[in-house]
């Protein structure tokens, strides 16, 4: 997918980020730019505006392997909330940088442990902290 989808954040998740990426030193992570870049392209709405299908902080996301039709969750999360129980990823994270403001439908390339990558599919935004009414958190 050459085309990159038109993507939706919160103004809450947008000053977060912006404080979370002006505190890192510089080099701190390798894909500051690009998540700079999503954030520059984005369209900033109040949290009560998000839509309930797009991928926000604290969103659990329902994906689906392209390939091989397998499922699993995750949590985008600040990297103060990461732990190791593997259902989160850090919103540095490349593909999590890259998942902020995406919605169900959208697909995303995915790196594969041992190299290339596998494409997948948002199925569904399991929990939305916006639509579950919580907009200052």
């Amino acid at each position: 997918m050459n085309s990159r989808p038109n993507i939706v954040i919160s103004s809450l998740d947008a000053d977060r980020l912006e404080a979370l990426l002006d505190s890192l030193p510089e080099g701190a992570f390798p894909g500051k730019a690009e998540l700079e870049a999503e954030l520059g392209r984005a369209e900033i709405v109040e949290p009560r505006d998000v839509p309930p299908t797009v991928v926000s902080m604290n969103s659990t996301v329902r994906f689906k392997v392209q390939s091989s039709a397998e499922e699993f969750n995750l949590t985008l999360v600040y990297p103060k909330d990461m732990d190791s129980s593997g259902k989160k990823i850090s919103i540095l994270a490349p593909v999590g940088s890259a998942l902020l403001g995406l919605s169900e439908g959208d697909e995303i390339e995915w790196p594969k442990p041992g190299g290339g990558v596998l494409r997948v599919c948002i199925e569904e935004i399991v929990f939305q902290p916006e639509r579950a009414g919580d907009y200052h958190r």
